[in-house]
């Protein structure tokens, strides 16, 4: 009997994507082994630390890399080494801010659950715009002497209220404050490990436990060698606030060897995996005459990863939720999302084997 049959849980058939209360991703054997290798024996945390930063830095080409305990870890890290700038009385001082600045600047349309993880730090959010609208002369205006950093959502980057990434870099570089990207959705595809920084950001915050399929409970800040240092002096295993986001070293070496095989992985022959399952799924539910089945890609604002395709059902005779909810009560449990009016089958994690089961309850639960 496995853990999860123990506990009395079902198996989950996952049509829903890297998402985090499903468990992200599933590992591969390479990075299992080299977890259970890093269990066996004992190392100086902070060392293993600086050395796997130094690889994954140079694996994906970025000037320097610090694994954090996930990618909202990431965001109370990258606000406290923003305030304190590497000063040590600084960062034990946090999350009193007093004397520092403290103001991380953010488009209203860009305002997300996970940003509270930046107040963690002690860091105090100033809105930039309205949801709808916002443009360069109010980005400029909310700039102030209190202003440690501004926060960009790349899953944001379409909604009506945004600004371009080059153009906000172009406006606080002037006044030398740093630009830090959440992407931690935001692969595939591949090219996006590096195109934040290379728009100009000076920190991009990647999740471990998403396309890059690490740990879940890992996550990557790349970027700006010297913001980078200020990141390590507030992260764990220092004092300060990041002592509380522990990472172990099966994390460290479970994302370390996560980072080579992506940089390794070939993404055509993985599109045309996920195309032609997405292909196989249309074509045997447009069979029914009870839903609209159609192949897509994502253009609602928010949601991610774009790249990779997804099946649409608008079912005729119960709605996308409660047919959600139909799916989700079965055993094995299918996770599947809702977009509007339609149930949205993505591929990323779904198995070629869980095919012929989705498709029959599916086709099921629309009769």
């Amino acid at each position: 009997m496995g853990i999860y049959e123990s506990l009395g849980i079902k198996r989950i058939i996952n049509c829903w994507g890297t998402v985090t209360k499903i468990g992200g991703s599933k590992m591969d054997q390479e990075i299992l082994d080299a977890m259970n290798e890093a269990a066996a024996a004992f190392v100086d945390i902070g060392m293993f630390h600086t050395k796997a930063g130094e690889r994954i830095a140079e694996l994906l080409g970025c000037d320097a890399a610090c694994i954090t305990s996930g990618a909202a870890a990431g965001l109370a890290i990258t606000a406290a080494a923003c305030m304190t700038k590497g000063e040590l009385s600084k960062t034990l001082q946090l999350p009193d801010t007093t004397g520092m600045r403290n103001e991380v600047l953010v488009l209203k349309s860009h305002r997300i659950h996970y940003d509270q993880a930046l107040l963690l730090s002690g860091a105090k959010l100033k809105e930039v715009g309205v949801t709808s609208s916002a443009n360069v002369a109010q980005l400029e205006a909310a700039i102030s002497d209190r202003t440690a950093m501004f926060f960009y959502v790349a899953e944001a980057e379409r909604m009506r209220g945004s600004i371009p990434l080059s153009d906000i870099v172009n406006v606080l570089r002037v006044h030398s404050i740093p630009v830090v990207v959440d992407a931690a959705a935001e692969l595939p595809p591949k090219s996006n490990i590096t195109r934040y920084l290379e728009e100009g950001a000076d920190l991009v915050i990647f999740s471990g436990g998403k396309e890059l399929r690490g740990p879940q409970s890992s996550g990557l800040i790349l970027g700006d060698r010297q913001l980078v240092e200020y990141c390590n002096a507030n992260n764990y295993p220092n004092y300060g606030i990041g002592r509380s986001m522990k990472l172990d070293k099966e994390t460290i070496a479970g994302i370390t060897k996560a980072v080579e095989l992506f940089v390794r992985r070939d993404y055509s022959n993985i599109m045309t995996h996920w195309e032609g399952m997405v292909s196989r799924i249309v074509t045997e539910l447009s069979a029914t005459s009870n839903a609209v089945v159609r192949r897509g890609f994502p253009t609602e604002p928010g949601v991610q990863p774009v790249d990779i395709p997804r099946v649409y059902i608008e079912p005729k005779k119960t709605s996308a939720k409660e047919l959600q909810a139909s799916l989700a009560d079965l055993d094995p449990a299918i996770y599947v999302d809702v977009q509007g009016k339609e149930l949205v089958i993505n591929p990323q994690c779904l198995e070629k084997k869980e095919v012929d089961v989705v498709v029959r309850a599916v086709t099921t639960l629309l009769q």
